[in-house]
């Protein structure tokens, strides 16, 4: 399968979405212990209904694969969603599908990356998300980028038996640090460019 890098950082890369790698998503979707902290529990998704699904998302969503960068295979998905252009807002969205890559930072880092994206190739000013409240190991992940917590739904989504919460959280493009495109960026319009075989991996 081959993949393109998009955005790069040293774990991961963000590569287009493959239509390609539809019966993985189909999998991870179905799987209820990923499904409780995305919101899939309910649905139930064939491979038909989730290529449907990736191409809406391909049409209408910013979205990338994550790529593992040491097996080369994607392992999620990451997006910038109802993108709008003249108040510079757009939604965030995350998943890890490959359950042996939770808790190794690499969620952390393909957020960054996108908010990279967004904040300094798109233009954009506030990237919002909604997180349900149980979802401690994510709520970590956004706090440690740089979300800060503005509001919440309160008993918003049915799960095991209870409602619980969704949190919402916000951050800026005056409270980001780009990461990877300012260098990438800096290094393309200096003199260095196109004399060094030193590439930015």
């Amino acid at each position: 399968m081959k993949y393109f890098r998009k955005l790069i950082g040293e774990k991961c890369f963000l590569s287009p979405v493959s239509l390609e790698d539809t019966e993985r998503y189909t999998e991870w979707v179905n799987d209820l212990e990923i499904g409780q902290f995305v919101l899939f529990s309910s649905v139930v998704f064939d491979i038909s209904k989730e290529r449907e699904a990736l191409q809406d998302l391909m049409q209408n969503s910013i979205v990338f694969a994550i790529v593992a960068k040491d097996t080369n295979k994607a392992i999620g998905n990451c997006g910038l969603h109802l993108v709008n252009e003249i108040h510079r807002h757009a939604q965030f969205g995350i998943f890890i599908g490959e359950k042996t890559y939770w808790n190794q930072g690499i969620g952390t880092e393909a957020t960054k990356l996108i908010l990279d994206y967004g904040f300094n190739v798109l233009n954009l000013n506030n990237i919002s998300l909604e997180v349900v409240s149980y979802n401690k190991r994510a709520i970590k992940c956004y706090e440690n980028v740089g979300f800060q917590y503005v509001g919440k739904r309160r008993d918003y989504v049915f799960m095991a038996g209870n409602y619980h919460d969704v949190l919402i959280y916000d951050i800026l493009a005056d409270n980001f640090e780009s990461p990877y495109v300012q260098k990438t960026f800096e290094y393309a319009i200096s003199d260095e460019a196109g004399r060094s075989k030193i590439t930015i991996v």
